[in-house]
């Protein structure tokens, strides 16, 4: 499919740029926050969008100012958290009577949980974490994951093995905290982009189809 350009609305004479794809059988959206390194149009973005697509799922991705303005330095959380609020109103216009759900890759999905665990998100249904950062590689800790038990709706986390972004043992432990409400989807030998060594005999392509297909059951228990 061939995403729609749109102008996300921040006020004041703000927007930020948004991509949106939606499947005529849609059953659910996903607003769609990327990474700090890379915008919506990145190839991981549009692997994730292309994917749900497939599996009946809408997306809204949208770029984040500093992404817009090309700066390399992420915008504050006050900053992220205001694109993270006008990308959900924007896909709930877009698709009112559709089950909507928020999250995103990285940065995008920790930005869109710490908007939701200041203020809930209108409508949203459940988040879902592409790859976590539950801590910056080399240093381990989980003060990063402190504001995910304000959170009151389901959480999935779709997490590589590998992930030096998130050390297993402090992922798992985080996740069995919040109880009931998170999900742990683990990706065999994948690491923070959701790449496998060759030596697994498999093929990256094989991994995000794993983690989509996980989304996609997900979103579908949680879209009731």
């Amino acid at each position: 499919m061939t995403p729609d350009p749109v102008a996300i609305d921040l006020g004041e004479d703000r927007a930020v740029s948004g991509l949106w794809m939606k499947p005529e059988d849609a059953a659910a959206v996903l607003v769609l926050a990327h990474g700090a390194g890379a915008g919506m149009a990145h190839k991981s973005m549009t692997a994730i969008a292309e994917g749900l697509a497939q599996r009946r799922v809408a997306t809204l991705r949208y770029n984040f100012p500093y992404m817009e303005r090309g700066s390399k330095r992420p915008d504050t959380p006050a900053v992220a958290h205001e694109a993270v609020r006008a990308a959900v109103a924007q896909a709930a216009r877009l698709a009112p009577d559709l089950p909507l759900f928020a999250g995103g890759r990285s940065f995008g999905g920790r930005m869109t949980s710490q908007a939701q665990a200041a203020e809930a998100l209108p409508g949203v249904r459940g988040l879902i974490f592409f790859a976590f950062p539950l801590h910056p590689p080399a240093k381990p800790g989980i003060e990063r994951a402190e504001h995910l038990s304000k959170i009151k709706i389901p959480q999935l986390f779709l997490q590589g093995s590998r992930d030096e972004f998130a050390q297993l043992d402090l992922l798992q432990a985080t996740i069995d905290g919040l109880g009931d409400l998170a999900t742990l989807k683990l990706l065999d030998a994948a690491d923070h982009a959701f790449h496998v060594p060759a030596k697994t005999g498999r093929k990256d392509a094989e991994v995000m189809d794993e983690a989509l297909d996980a989304a996609r059951v997900w979103i579908g228990d949680h879209a009731r």
